[in-house]
């Protein structure tokens, strides 16, 4: 067993000096939205010179160039080893910080990001913190974005009850990181590495204050693509344990009974603004659920681990059953 020490580097030393953080995003082809981030990381709380910005390019059509015009006062970095884990080893690779702290390029941090994810390391040895979803217009969401700001993102769920946080916001020591290793490739490496960590001893914490927003998906086609890639990295994930196989396959015979209990969920929530978004968000979760059921069975099915038609990219996102 292990545990870490790191109540000297937060919030500050005996000399005052904060820790150095290193913000590690992944990046594949999505300009506008790194844009955004990167403008959102500018304007942290946390002092500039307490912090670098580290972008891990997967390979972008539009070339390292653009990428560095996107972000102009990062340190931009090519992950050639396509997927999400990957691109992140590579930026910690280029980084130098104390405290890695993990965030998507389509994710915008609040203000107090960095200082509330730093701060809550002092009681725990690493921290996922909290993301909101974020319709394009959240007084009138269409069905697929009013189905995903009730079930996605429950990063709280995701730290207290299941063990793991997303890298789309997770603050970790580098000393930590270092002894539980990289993340791996092909299956769902926030979860795999998050409970890495925990079988070594290193406690989890979820910090409700250091949050970042992440936008919805908008049709159907993008959310389809999103479950297409974590039921790939599931299956993968599953096969690593004993039994995973038929556990997978039972856990997809149950999808569609998930349906009406998830439905009075929906009915109850206080995140959607109108009964008729409630009504389109229940008929996302009945198709989606459905899909879900045979697209599980199709992968269990089938004799190698994952989808060779998924091309991981640089997304990562928790995969368990909401």
């Amino acid at each position: 067993m292990y545990a870490s020490d790191t109540s000297d580097l937060l919030p500050a030393d005996a000399a005052g000096v904060l820790p150095f953080v290193s913000v590690v995003i992944p990046h594949y082809d999505d300009l506008i939205a790194l844009r955004l981030c990167h403008a959102r990381l500018l304007a942290q709380t946390w002092p500039r010179t307490a912090f670098e910005i580290v972008v891990a390019d997967n390979n972008s059509r539009c070339g390292l160039a653009a990428v560095q015009a996107a972000a102009p006062s990062a340190i931009v970095v090519h992950a050639p080893v396509q997927g999400a884990g990957p691109a992140r080893n590579a930026g910690v690779a280029a980084s130098r910080g104390a405290i890695l702290a993990f965030i998507d390029s389509d994710c915008v941090p609040d203000p107090d990001w960095i200082r509330a994810g730093v701060t809550a390391l002092a009681q725990h040895d690493f921290v996922g913190g909290k993301v909101v979803t974020l319709a394009q217009d959240p007084a009138q969401p269409n069905p697929v974005e009013a189905f995903e700001m009730v079930f996605n993102f429950n990063f709280q769920r995701y730290v207290t009850k299941v063990g793991f946080s997303g890298t789309g916001n997770l603050f970790v020591p580098r000393q930590v990181f270092a002894a539980v290793g990289a993340f791996r490739n092909g299956l769902s490496e926030d979860m795999d590495w998050c409970f890495r960590a925990r079988a070594l001893g290193y406690r989890i914490g979820y910090a409700e204050t250091a949050v970042v927003g992440h936008p919805a998906r908008r049709n159907w086609a993008e959310l389809k693509g999103r479950w297409v890639r974590m039921l790939s990295e599931h299956y993968s994930l599953a096969l690593t344990r004993p039994g995973g196989r038929v556990i997978f396959v039972v856990k997809a015979l149950a999808m569609p009974f998930s349906v009406l209990p998830h439905s009075a969920k929906i009915l109850a929530s206080d995140r959607l603004p109108s009964f008729g978004a409630r009504l389109g968000a229940i008929r996302i979760l009945a198709w989606l659920r459905l899909w879900r059921t045979g697209r599980m069975i199709r992968l269990a099915m089938r004799k190698n681990s994952g989808d060779p038609r998924v091309r991981p990219v640089c997304a990562s996102e928790p995969v368990t059953d909401r």
